[in-house]
């Protein structure tokens, strides 16, 4: 923070003084854990900015997942012939009102947010009011005193691992719980929309041998354990972040295309189609 960058001046600093707004409008108004609820709160404003983002590359990927079929059918059928494949693969897209490229832009747009939001919170319950102070861009953002780094009673600085052996296992909940909310949101966004019985058998011919299938499986399953050991081993203030920012994108998931990927398995603890 004492050596400014590119990167700080445009999305780091902008950042800290959102949080630090929202914190001392709850400090003022005496609400316990101020620093916890600015984080909570900062990172749904983040995700309300985002939203029409967020939904564009959703409704994007939703797209390309419907089309995953019929394009395993076309690489079957010219699969010797590149120049071919590429034509009636790009006349596909036109056809369904596909832009392929329609899912990047908005991840681009969004990362740098993400990120800023993510530096910030490493860093934010270690700064002191000197240094904070000498960032924001208000006098009425200025803070007097180190606030409180405590959310329920646990730091948001220390880590699952540095609280294990004084909250016991317990704390093992934080990580478990990030872990369980990236399943459900990576669940759901692997949906299988339903297709022709006989498109379905061309694709099941060449399922095991797909790797995009083969690594989709296996990343619904990997990536979450990754952000599960991530949470165990940094700040808690980033649990809250992401976890936030995770159920968030669950609930607008659900309101674009309901439970996706987790619709087989609720109807099989259902018993049968939900009503």
């Amino acid at each position: 923070m004492t050596n400014p960058s590119f990167f700080n001046e445009v999305f780091i600093w902008p950042m800290l003084n959102i949080l630090v707004g929202v914190y001392k409008v709850l400090f003022l108004a005496g609400i316990p854990y101020a620093l916890g609820f600015s984080i909570i709160i900062v990172t749904v404003i983040i995700r309300f900015i985002l939203y029409p983002l967020t939904t564009s590359q959703l409704k994007a990927s939703k797209k390309m997942q419907e089309l995953n079929p019929h394009l395993a059918k076309l690489k079957e059928k010219h699969k010797n012939d590149a120049k071919m494949l590429q034509q009636e693969t790009m006349k596909l897209y036109k056809e369904h009102g596909v832009n392929p490229a329609a899912g990047c832009l908005p991840v681009l747009v969004q990362l740098p947010i993400i990120w800023a939001l993510y530096g910030t919170l490493q860093q934010i319950v270690h700064l002191t009011p000197a240094i904070i102070n000498k960032v924001v861009y208000f006098n009425f953002l200025k803070i007097s005193k180190p606030w409180d780094p405590n959310f329920f009673g646990v730091s948001l600085g220390s880590n699952p691992s540095q609280l294990l052996s004084t909250v016991g296992p317990l704390i093992l909940l934080i990580p478990l719980l990030t872990a369980l909310f990236q399943f459900i949101q990576s669940k759901m966004l692997f949906a299988q929309p339903p297709q022709p019985e006989e498109l379905i058998k061309d694709v099941e011919k060449k399922k095991n041998d797909d790797f995009a299938t083969a690594f989709q499986s296996q990343s619904l399953y990997i990536f979450p354990l990754m952000i599960g050991f991530f949470s165990y081993t940094f700040p808690i203030g980033l649990s809250l972040y992401w976890n936030t920012f995770t159920i968030f994108g669950i609930i607008q998931q659900y309101k674009i295309s309901g439970l996706g990927g987790l619709e087989e398995w609720v109807n099989k603890i259902y018993g049968g189609k939900r009503k």
